[in-house]
């Protein structure tokens, strides 16, 4: 399928029967006209002619397009309390990001929390990869305030070799471990990057020597659809494999409730439930509790 008729497809999954409501509630939102943002650890929208039934309306609208995962977001004094505080992933990676006039792209974005954020770098061209269409509806009503230029596709891991752009630089936080094949995942953000491209990644981890991964039962944490969770070792062979020339480690962070916590913006459970109440080192199956790998590869 070529590029073209995957978007023409997927653009389809917005008027699913749970997405087109509140797709039909984007229209009903004010005109953004005199919107600003800044980028801290909070995006944060401001608009000086909003008043209170403007500020309502846009609240309603959030509220109705929970769970919100990535955040947090301030629009107009509502704070989107999202489930993970993303400001803590984005602040360990920012100091390793020269992204000056370069072609961005951030696999698995979700509601795009950090492609707004990454646009304090400068990118040439900033692009998100997500295949879910709440998410997707979740960015295009931020973006409907912030007017940015930033590119969201409906789209994979699996379609960035078929992609218009090679990347100079990609992201990918926390989904390789969603992948049945790992280094086949990684074959394709390589083939999506430029020869001096470099990949940024995030994944749960394991501790030991050995090149080995933890293969969970049928959930891990919680998680349904984790596959395969490797030591440092491990994830540097499946890097080779897939044609990268190097890995540099840039942190090893436990999860913790700081980071992960239940909000009222979320539905559902988090960190707390997915652990062992009598030992926070393990999670509620008895595996190793999530411990979270960031590294650099490059081509």
């Amino acid at each position: 399928m070529t590029l073209d008729a995957l978007r023409k497809e997927r653009q389809a999954w917005l008027t699913w029967k749970n997405i087109a409501p509140l797709r039909d509630l984007l229209v009903t939102l004010p005109d953004p006209g005199g919107s600003t943002f800044t980028c801290k650890d909070s995006f944060t929208l401001e608009n000086p002619t909003f008043g209170t039934e403007a500020k309502e309306a846009i609240t309603h609208v959030a509220w109705e397009l929970r769970p919100w995962r990535k955040g947090p977001f301030d629009l107009f004094g509502t704070l989107i309390d999202a489930e993970w505080q993303s400001f803590m992933k984005y602040n360990l990676l920012a100091p390793h990001l020269n992204l000056e006039g370069k072609i961005v792209g951030d696999i698995g974005c979700n509601n795009g929390y950090y492609l707004f954020r990454l646009l304090e770098k400068n990118p040439k061209l900033l692009v998100g990869f997500d295949p879910s269409p709440l998410y997707k509806t979740q960015f295009d009503f931020i973006n409907h305030f912030a007017q940015t230029q930033i590119v969201y596709e409906l789209l994979g891991i699996e379609h960035l070799p078929l992609y218009e752009h090679r990347f100079d630089t990609l992201l990918c936080l926390g989904v390789l471990y969603h992948r049945s094949d790992p280094v086949g995942a990684l074959k394709a953000l390589a083939k999506g990057l430029t020869k001096e491209g470099e990949l940024f990644l995030d994944t749960f981890m394991i501790d030991g020597d050995e090149p080995v991964a933890l293969c969970p039962g049928k959930s891990y944490s919680k998680i349904p659809n984790i596959y395969h969770i490797p030591t440092i070792k491990a994830l540097e062979n499946w890097g080779e494999k897939a044609g990268f020339g190097s890995m540099e480690v840039l942190d090893i962070v436990p999860t913790n409730s700081n980071e992960q916590r239940k909000t009222e913006w979320i539905l559902g459970e988090s960190l707390e439930n997915f652990l062992d109440p009598n030992d926070a080192t393990k999670t509620i199956e008895g595996y190793p509790a999530p411990k979270r790998l960031y590294v650099k590869f490059l081509r």
